[in-house]
């Protein structure tokens, strides 16, 4: 069994310190082995331009924050996915971070930038990866790679047992979809939502909230409030997502048809 859990809360836009000891204080005590975390949950995220985004970046090897939740990773024994604004040279962009006791495992950079991300960050460049936590394959995605099918069929097929999913949602049916995508490859996931508003001078975004939980075969198993603080841990066994078949005679990796699909590769 694993204990996973997600915090969703409301990030204070460009105040770096306060969202992190905001994190900091709310895990303190938590008894988890995994924590999902929200995109962006350390700058906020209706930057104005991309040299906002730039000053609000960090390069997670020299990282002030990560350095700080690694601390607290060794401390309570646990992993945490979070989201964060990297800096890569002249780069920059929307990523996740993998982190724990021995530090950062991985970071994902999000493949699929929406609206106008484009205009703040550069398009991920790290191919989608699997990696095992605690006897658990965990993959990650950020937000907007939800609507892209692909993203959680090719992790499914690595071998992801459940898929950490970090977000600042502002439409309102991610969440219902995402008990969709784990009909469709049969894996839990863990969508961990802000809630709120970024209000800036060139306008604000208003945040959807409702973190989840969701087991194979669309079972959800906690939902958040829309605009409230919540942190959640619940018990998970990842050998049910072990299990690919739909029926005795149906298995939905080993039943694909791959060669009729090269179209949706070729366009």
């Amino acid at each position: 069994m694993l204990r996973v859990g997600y915090y969703q809360f409301k990030p204070t836009f460009g105040k770096t310190a306060k969202n992190l000891e905001k994190v900091l204080k709310a895990l303190r005590e938590v008894d988890a082995d995994l924590i999902v975390l929200p995109e962006l949950a350390f700058s906020g995220y209706y930057f104005r331009d991309r040299e906002e985004t730039k000053s609000l970046s960090e390069d997670p090897r020299y990282s002030p924050t990560l350095d700080s939740l690694i601390a607290l990773c060794r401390e309570r024994d646990f992993y945490l996915v979070t989201g964060f604004a990297e800096k890569a040279r002249d780069k920059v962009f929307n990523s996740a971070a993998l982190i724990g006791p021995e530090g950062i495992v991985h970071v994902y950079r999000k493949l699929h930038l929406f609206n106008e991300e484009k205009s703040w960050f550069d398009p991920g460049d790290i191919p989608l990866q699997v990696h095992e936590i605690k006897g658990a394959k965990i993959g990650m995605m950020i937000c907007f790679d939800w609507i892209f099918p692909e993203v959680m069929r090719i992790l499914t097929i690595q071998g992801a047992e459940l898929i950490c999913h970090p977000s600042n949602l502002v439409l309102d049916y991610c969440q219902q979809t995402m008990l969709s995508r784990c009909i469709e490859n049969l894996v839990f996931a863990i969508t961990t939502n802000r809630f709120g508003e970024d209000k800036r001078p060139h306008g604000r975004l208003r945040f959807t909230g409702k973190s989840q939980i969701v087991a194979p075969k669309g079972i959800l198993l906690r939902r958040a409030p829309s605009q409230r603080e919540k942190l959640f841990v619940t018990q998970i066994d990842p050998r049910l997502a072990r299990d690919k078949n739909i029926t005795p005679l149906n298995q939905i990796v080993t039943d694909r048809r791959t060669e009729f699909y090269a179209p949706i590769s070729r366009s």
